[in-house]
């Protein structure tokens, strides 16, 4: 028999979030089948089956695990009978308190997905013994929100004409609210936050004339996506520029060690790319962005972001950067911003949609196509100055994209 156990996945992450299981308990299994996912701090990992066997299940849907707890047990139906009792009230499974109550509400257990309720609410209808099938909830799509399931109890109770004294010791209706726990990504998110904000910061922003970058990606897009299926974009010429800016302002490409107040630069450069995902930002890291091509740049971007739609990213795909960019223009919004460092990055580079602006050549006043873009930076390592003179690398190779080419 085997245990599958939530094990070390590295880079901080002592919990993970149960998210969906893939297998019913009891099932038969293959090896190597995934059987369920949880959620992490960085993303979504698919457990396999270490063996063939029936798969009993410990750790529940919506259950918190931590490092070194059981999940599951896969073995012969025999081994299972077999195994001890005690080895399935780990990994947050089901304590003796808990199952008297959840055995009053056996429709959840049986059809979680027929309920649209959070688990807050599910735990709030466990505590009060109410049935969440007979609830209709009031919130969107039909969802059962905290109130819901409170007036549900109100109406089952008798009601009481005289109750003077218990609207001043009562908690005040919080209105038409829901809480909902945050997700195993919003957590990391802010906690790299508060990380973020202990950086002493300062902001650089200057605007890129991108006319000739702008021309260029018109001009080749339909070219390269019809001859070689690849998907061009800004970013690629972005990473380009960055990765040169880099090079000639090293510090830039670097952490800060503050316990023994050392700058400890990176001889690679793994470019970080914040993306937006259905749970969070999570941030897609292209490993040696300095030894690729514009086009392996295109290809990779475009997979990595696929993987990120599709929580199907790894989490030593969003380890490692050195240096991060956020794209706040392929949202469609945004003149300039103040970004926040990636924790431990000691800069994050922010750039912004592309507009038709005047622009002066010659003496005379023409449509240019701008990009503005905002530098922050920890003070701590870097100054104004080098600030300075890595934004004006970048408009260098940026104005002249040619330029890139030869990179």
């Amino acid at each position: 028999m085997k245990e599958i156990r939530f094990v070390d996945v590295g880079e901080g992450i002592t919990e993970g979030h149960i998210q969906k299981w893939l297998v019913n308990d009891g099932d038969t299994v293959k090896e190597d089948e995934t059987i369920l996912q949880v959620e992490t701090d960085k993303a979504v990992v698919n457990v396999p089956s270490p063996i063939d066997g029936t798969v009993r299940i410990v750790a529940k849907e919506d259950t918190i695990v931590h490092v070194g707890d059981l999940i599951a047990q896969i073995g012969t139906e025999q081994e299972l009978k077999s195994a001890p009792q005690s080895a399935q009230q780990k990994a947050g499974a089901p304590t003796q308190q808990q199952q008297p109550q959840q055995q009053k509400a056996p429709v959840q257990q049986q059809h979680p997905t027929e309920i649209m309720a959070t688990p807050y609410v599910r735990k709030l209808a466990r505590d009060m013994n109410v049935d969440l099938s007979k609830i209709a909830g009031s919130g969107p799509g039909g969802r059962i929100l905290e109130e819901d399931v409170r007036k549900g109890t109100a109406a089952a109770s008798p009601k009481q004409t005289q109750q003077p004294a218990a609207s001043t010791s009562t908690p005040k209706n919080e209105g038409d609210v829901e809480r909902i726990p945050m997700s195993q990504t919003r957590k990391a998110i802010a906690r790299n936050m508060e990380n973020s904000w202990t950086i002493p910061r300062a902001t650089h922003m200057d605007l890129i004339n991108a006319t000739n970058l702008f021309n260029l990606v018109s001009k080749e897009k339909q070219k390269v996506e019809k001859e070689m299926s690849i998907h061009l974009t800004f970013y690629p010429f972005i990473i380009k520029a960055v990765v040169a800016a880099l090079k000639e302002n090293p510090n830039f490409n670097s952490s800060f060690d503050k316990e023994r107040m050392e700058i400890i630069k990176k001889n690679y450069y793994n470019i970080g790319l914040a993306a937006e995902a259905q749970d969070g930002l999570k941030v897609m890291v292209v490993k040696d962005a300095d030894k690729k091509t514009i086009l392996e740049l295109a290809n990779e971007i475009k997979a990595l972001a696929d993987k990120v739609k599709n929580q199907t990213i790894t989490l030593q795909e969003m380890q490692d950067s050195t240096f991060t960019i956020t794209n706040i223009g392929s949202l469609g919004g945004g003149f300039l911003s103040v970004p926040m460092i990636n924790y431990p990055n000691v800069a994050i580079l922010g750039v912004h949609i592309i507009r038709d602006w005047p622009v002066v050549e010659d003496g005379m006043v023409k449509v240019g196509k701008i990009m503005p873009f905002s530098l922050v930076f920890d003070h701590r390592v870097v100054d104004g100055a080098d600030a300075v003179k890595f934004g004006n690398t970048l408009i260098k190779y940026l104005e002249d994209p040619d330029l890139l080419e030869m990179l």
